[in-house]
């Protein structure tokens, strides 16, 4: 397993980091890898999305939502 250090890092940071692994009751280093684990998931979310060809819906996206919120207020009432 491979190691990785921090240097330098803010003591601001550091006690936020240290706070918030103390108040959920775990360690810095599962707070560090869980962040990390997230960010790379959001990266490859992002970059995944790019590669899908675009949809053109002949409308502005806005414009259909306010007609569904329009209609469905009227069923309401």
């Amino acid at each position: 397993m491979a190691n990785l250090v921090i240097k330098n890092m803010p003591d601001t940071l550091y006690e936020r980091l240290h706070r918030y692994a103390r108040e959920n009751n775990c360690t810095m280093r599962a707070v560090v890898l869980s962040a990390i684990e997230r960010e790379l998931e959001r990266w490859e979310w992002r970059k995944h999305l790019a590669q899908r060809p675009e949809t053109d819906l002949g409308v502005e996206a806005a414009t259909l939502l306010m007609e569904e919120r329009a209609r469905r207020d009227s069923e309401i009432g």
